[in-house]
């Protein structure tokens, strides 16, 4: 693993609602078969792991991921853009309201097997290539 900090971070602004200052504090470079692991204060963990293919984004989506206190969100924006979004466990009206300010739809909560198991039908029966 190689951390490469950046001193000053770079600031950028995002955001459709409320405008966020975003500060980009550095790159770490992980090599196959190398893990990060981030927490929270109240304890929620989201492991990252590399691969020699890429990476595994999140640990599993009904199992651990939820474990560690965090539930995983299919959002689209009002562009056409795409994202998987974490919530914490105990942040449902923060991440209510950050969706609303930001104007994104829930294209289905990835954090049941039963909700998974109804996309992967979806998926199927629309033909969807795996």
């Amino acid at each position: 693993m190689k951390i490469e900090p950046k001193n000053p971070p770079r600031v950028y602004e995002v955001g459709r609602g409320a405008v966020v200052r975003m500060q980009d504090c550095g790159s770490v470079r992980l090599q196959a078969d190398e893990q990060l692991t981030f927490t929270t204060e109240q304890g929620a963990e989201y492991d990252l792991a590399r691969k020699n293919w890429g990476f595994y984004a999140t640990p599993s989506l009904n199992g651990r991921l939820v474990q560690f206190g965090l539930h995983a969100v299919l959002v689209k924006n009002k562009i056409g853009r795409y994202f998987v979004l974490l919530m914490e466990d105990g942040k449902q009206a923060e991440f209510d309201e950050y969706m609303r300010l930001e104007e994104l739809e829930i294209i289905a909560r990835m954090d049941s097997t039963k909700n998974l198991e109804h996309l992967e039908s979806a998926l199927k029966k629309a033909g969807a290539q795996p």
